[in-house]
C-alpha cells in the first residue's frame, strides 16, 4: 500500500512442508489502510476491513481450493467468478519464485 492508494493485498506462500512436499498454501489478506496522527504528531497506520483467505494446493501448486470467498469483483454477489479470481491470484503468486 502506498500513500496514494489505501487498498492492499498481502500475499504469503507457505510450503511445501516436510510432511507433505506437494502442499502449498497461499494466504491472501485484503485490507484498507488508515493513517492517523496522535497528539504528538506521530503517524500510525492501521489496517481496516481486513479479510484473510487461505488457498490450499496438494499437487505442488497446480490447482488450488478455497473454503470461502467474498465479492471481490464488485458485482454485488458472491459467485464462481469471485472464487475464480481468488484462485487465479493464489496460483499466480505460488508460481513466482523470488517475490
Amino acid at each position: 500500500m502506498s500513500f496514494f492508494n489505501r487498498r492492499g493485498i498481502f500475499l504469503q506462500k507457505l510450503g511445501p512442508s516436510v510432511v507433505d512436499p506437494d502442499e502449498v498454501l497461499v494466504s491472501m489478506q485484503f485490507a484498507l489502510k488508515e493513517s492517523v496522527n496522535d497528539e504528538n504528531g506521530v503517524s500510525t497506520d492501521k489496517l481496516l476491513d481486513s479479510t484473510i483467505f487461505i488457498a490450499s494446493s496438494y499437487d505442488g501448486g497446480e490447482s488450488f481450493s478455497l473454503g470461502n470467498a467474498k465479492d471481490v469483483d464488485g458485482d454485488g454477489d458472491i459467485d464462481a467468478d469471485d472464487k475464480a479470481r481468488l484462485l487465479a491470484l493464489a496460483k499466480a503468486y505460488a508460481n513466482i519464485v523470488n517475490p
